[in-house]
């Protein structure tokens, strides 16, 4: 299922090539037409900030939102230290993992209740036979969706984001060498399943995958 951050709509023939603080400044100058820009330049970082960590598929898109309406609060206070697509990852990132908190903090008082980022492998979809080769991003994603939190959230900002460790440090907070840590235990454990998915299916469509 496929979800966007359709709060605004970009515009056209206005949309114009401005860095960040020309930007910013436009924006806190009152000009509309110059944050939806911004919306749509980062709706799509925003999705898979929030994706990769939020799993109840519902509340994606509200999370979603959310995080524009703090982007735009908080504007004021971004200083160009950082660029601003790290500053955006950040809100969205702290603004889903404080979705989590409370989320389990409601749980807390129930026992036949599971949170989402505690599925069974078993509901990964590994053990389905006939895998076709159009299906194996699909299978990719499930998998990706299945490692703990913090795996997920790393491989999604380097791999899918392509920011630097650095950068990753200034949204997650997470020390340099730990986000390294995750990064390689997260590819282990892809690779594993993707083993393991290719020795159940009786298939090598998926070793190249598991060769990276």
């Amino acid at each position: 299922m496929v979800h966007s951050c359709n709060i605004f709509l970009a515009f056209g023939s206005d949309r114009l090539a401005m860095n960040d603080t020309e930007l910013v400044q436009q924006i806190l100058n009152g000009n509309n037409n110059a944050f939806r820009f911004l919306v749509s330049k980062h709706q799509r970082l925003v999705l898979h900030v929030v994706g990769r960590i939020i799993q109840r598929q519902e509340d994606v898109e509200d999370i979603c939102q959310e995080v524009f309406i703090k982007v735009f609060r908080k504007l004021k206070r971004f200083r160009g230290e950082s660029r601003l697509s790290t500053w955006i990852a950040a809100i969205a990132y702290n603004t889903s993992i404080s979705h989590i908190r409370k989320e389990m903090r409601k749980m807390e008082s129930s026992y036949d209740e599971t949170p989402s980022l505690m599925k069974d492998e078993k509901d990964s979809g590994l053990n389905q036979s006939g895998v076709e080769q159009q299906e194996i991003k699909k299978y990719l994603l499930e998998m990706i969706e299945q490692l703990p939190l913090h795996y997920r959230t790393v491989l999604t900002l380097f791999h899918l984001e392509e920011f630097s460790y650095r950068e990753i440090e200034q949204i997650t907070g997470m020390p340099e060498g730990t986000i390294k840590s995750y990064l390689s235990r997260a590819r282990n454990l892809l690779k594993e399943k993707l083993e393991k998915v290719a020795v159940s299916e009786k298939t090598n469509i998926f070793a190249e995958y598991a060769e990276q």
